[in-house]
């Protein structure tokens, strides 16, 4: 049987799974589903229609699953879905989604959201990304995996950060930001690639080269986007490391940070 301190209201129709546990003053509402494993500790508020997984971590003051910030939304059965193993901080908040869009928002797997975080509805959030605090997202973006969002950062609505890729504290994104790519400032420009992080999961150094050789074709080289697509799409049938950028050009509808 799931540990809940007596100060907890959890709602009888919530489930949880035998080891689970629940702390002091936290609210656990009815339409809600608890992995095993998962530590929500005090005076949070895990609402709506939120499925959250295994070994997750949820620091005090955080509210997870509430209602979309947005003036649209009429009450419609929307929700949130949390993978394993993430460690969510203080005052971090996840909202449910909208109709207008896929209804449900989406965490992945071991990700990192320190304090002040802001998910909001309808995003994508990958796995293995760190949200360093307060880093905003607006509504129906997607952070692919990897991802590294710096203090302080913000991603307007329906944009799209790719894998591996940097936001450097205090940036702004207002377009796409390509896999293993590093953008600061306001808006968000191009920086480099994020080399340091690549190494640090391993890539080769032949790889992390390649990565950089990619991204002269895209920036540095004086070409039109349409050409560095071209040209890119060549250089991947000899570095495949490259073709998650080449599908990410290809799937971009707001336009690239350039």
């Amino acid at each position: 049987m799931a540990t809940v301190h007596p100060t907890a209201l959890v709602d009888a129709r919530a489930e949880l799974a035998a080891d689970a546990a629940v702390g002091a003053y936290s609210t656990v509402g009815p339409d809600v589903t608890i992995g095993a494993g998962t530590v929500i500790g005090p005076h949070v508020v895990v609402t709506g229609r939120t499925t959250i997984g295994a070994r997750n971590r949820i620091y005090q003051f955080a509210s997870i699953g509430d209602i979309p910030q947005d003036r649209k939304y009429g009450g419609e059965p929307t929700a949130l879905v949390i993978g394993d193993d993430n460690v969510i901080r203080e005052y971090v908040s996840i909202h449910c989604g909208t109709a207008q869009d896929r209804g449900v928002t989406t965490l992945g797997n071991a990700n990192w959201l320190l304090a002040y975080v802001h998910i909001a509805h309808d995003c994508v959030v990958g796995s293995h990304t760190t949200f360093s605090n307060n880093a905003q997202l607006a509504g129906h973006v997607v952070i692919e995996d990897w991802v590294t969002m710096g203090g302080f950062t913000g991603v307007h609505q329906f944009c799209r950060v790719g894998a591996h890729a940097m936001v450097a504290a205090g940036a702004i994104v207002l377009q796409d930001v390509p896999p293993f790519v590093t953008v600061a400032g306001y808006p968000a420009k191009p920086a480099g690639t994020n080399s340091e992080g690549l190494r640090r999961r391993g890539f080769p150094a032949g790889d992390i080269a390649a990565v950089r050789r990619a991204y002269k074709t895209l920036y540095r080289q004086g070409l039109t986007l349409d050409d560095a697509r071209t040209a890119l799409a060549e250089a991947a049938t000899a570095t495949p490391v490259i073709e998650p950028l080449v599908a990410f050009l290809a799937q971009s509808a707001r336009g690239i940070v350039r």
